[in-house]
């Protein structure tokens, strides 16, 4: 079962191309787009990742132009991360696509099947969500 879920998730995924970022990369910018203003320490926590590694992660997507560096207003020592226009707009087309990609796959499915789908679905995502310690830090609602 876990064999057919990865395997589903890759078809989907692997449809809409994540070009010019890296996996890694694409991780940073949702990481930011939930938790914008995070500093470098915290985001390479939650990438568990060293903050060298991680400021190199930036710098490139800096270069790219999809995030945003900026000195903490408490703190002129502490960089805030955010996410640019640039890069809302990519995560904003990388889902159209992915959805796209969804609609295709799911259009040829027989509506029983499709039925199935997504009570298979909102049954694996209230479990999931029950798993979520109360401690964790709230990640949004949407995915790409």
């Amino acid at each position: 079962m876990t064999t057919t879920a990865v395997e589903l998730l890759e078809v989907v995924w692997g449809r809409a191309s994540t070009a010019p970022t890296s996996a890694s990369q694409l991780r940073v910018l949702h990481v930011l787009e939930h938790h914008d203003g995070i500093n470098l320490r915290t985001l390479a926590e939650s990438l568990a990742s060293t903050p060298p590694s991680t400021s190199r992660l930036c710098d490139r997507l800096q270069a790219a132009g999809f995030i945003e560096r900026a000195a903490s207003p408490e703190d002129r020592r502490e960089v805030r991360l955010h996410l640019s226009g640039r890069g809302r707009a990519f995560l904003a087309d990388l889902r159209s696509r992915r959805e796209a990609e969804l609609r295709k796959v799911l259009a040829d499915m027989p509506a029983a099947k499709r039925i199935a789908l997504l009570e298979g679905l909102e049954a694996f995502c209230a479990t999931a969500a029950a798993q979520i310690p109360d401690d964790a830090p709230e990640s949004g609602s949407r995915t790409a």
